[in-house]
């Protein structure tokens, strides 16, 4: 039977209200009624994994304010890109424990800044614990949506992610099928070694609006087919039988013109529907930041401008679910009877 609305899907819990990935952001979410959560995950030193949006942490923990860890602080490349920081795969597991978690971008949304400094970093499996709680305590059956973070990046270190999430699974008790497991990456060849070794679930490729997926660069270098040919009828045609659909940046179903005008929806959901193909989207926020130039409004880049104006087009690609940052308003929007 298929779905009145598309799965509401908590982008690391509620980070509009709270530090991303935080418990309390996650605890928010369940109240607001999700569907599903979405936790990245990354590796520490010792082959724990955590809940962190990517292995470079100085921008969403405290980390830069221990002393103890000045030390720590470097240089790396991570799928191409120079980044400066703190990496996760320079602490074990214990020492992570001792940071906070911290507002990512406290000048879009200070109101969750005052939050700072007052959480831990979760583990995935501390996670998959606080879902199955939170299905018990509301009712209702709440899915994980695991993002697989530069998995190639992580196995050339010799930190292999694939055999570590099965790990993580099965002593959460999520390797029987029973719970809603969703399993994404801009990588699609760590989601074949998954499904390869019987991890039961939703395979997702998520595809960038430009750019190339790093395992594919590694692999094939200058051959190596771009998230753009990807999202083509033939690219798609390649993804049958690999993958159960696609996770897409929102501005490949609005295509904004030179003037930031939505011209879409397009093509890109019915041609992956006609393949079987399911499509999420992300990332749906209410800030005039983060909005197509057509619907923002006045009040500044923090200003929530016509995002229920944005979304609707969104809803009427026939998208299968979309990621919010802001449960409550995703759930209004999306959720709201279709008007004929």
């Amino acid at each position: 039977m298929p779905r009145r609305h598309p799965l509401v899907i908590g982008h690391r819990g509620a980070p509009g209200y709270r530090p991303e990935h935080s418990r309390s952001s996650y605890a928010l979410a369940f109240a607001m009624g999700v569907d599903a959560v979405e936790p990245d995950v990354v590796a520490t030193r010792d082959g724990v994994l955590v809940v962190r949006h990517e292995n470079e942490i100085s921008g969403t923990t405290d980390v830069a304010d221990h002393p103890e860890f000045a030390d720590r602080r470097t240089v790396k490349a991570v799928d191409g890109e120079r980044l400066d920081g703190w990496f996760t795969e320079d602490f074990t597991w214990d020492e992570l424990a001792t940071l906070r978690t911290r507002e990512r971008i406290p000048d879009l949304r200070p109101a969750s800044a005052t939050f700072d400094g007052g959480e831990p970093i979760l583990r995935l499996d501390e996670l998959l614990e606080l879902v199955r709680a939170a299905s018990a305590e509301h009712g209702r059956e709440i899915g994980v949506v695991l993002e697989i973070k530069h998995a190639t990046y992580f196995e050339r270190l010799g930190l292999d992610l694939v055999p570590l999430i099965e790990r993580d699974l099965a002593t959460a008790g999520w390797l029987d099928g029973s719970l809603p497991l969703i399993v994404e990456a801009f990588e699609e060849t760590v989601l074949r070694r998954l499904r390869a070794r019987g991890v039961p679930g939703t395979y997702i490729h998520l595809l960038e609006a430009r750019g190339t997926a790093f395992d594919l660069l590694v692999r094939d270098g200058d051959a190596a087919r771009s998230y753009a040919q990807t999202a083509t009828p033939a690219g798609l045609d390649e993804l049958v039988g690999v993958v159960d659909g696609i996770s897409v940046d929102k501005r490949m179903i609005l295509r904004p013109d030179g003037a930031g005008r939505a011209t879409g929806p397009g093509r890109l959901v019915a041609d992956a529907h006609d393949r079987g193909l399911q499509v999420f989207t992300w990332t749906c926020r209410p800030e005039n930041a983060f909005l197509v130039p057509e619907f923002r409004g006045a009040g500044g880049r923090a200003a929530f401008g016509d995002y229920a104006a944005e979304w609707e087009l969104v809803r009427a690609s026939g998208v299968d679910g979309v990621f919010v940052d802001h449960p409550d308003l995703g759930a209004d929007v999306f959720r709201a009877p279709v008007v004929s």
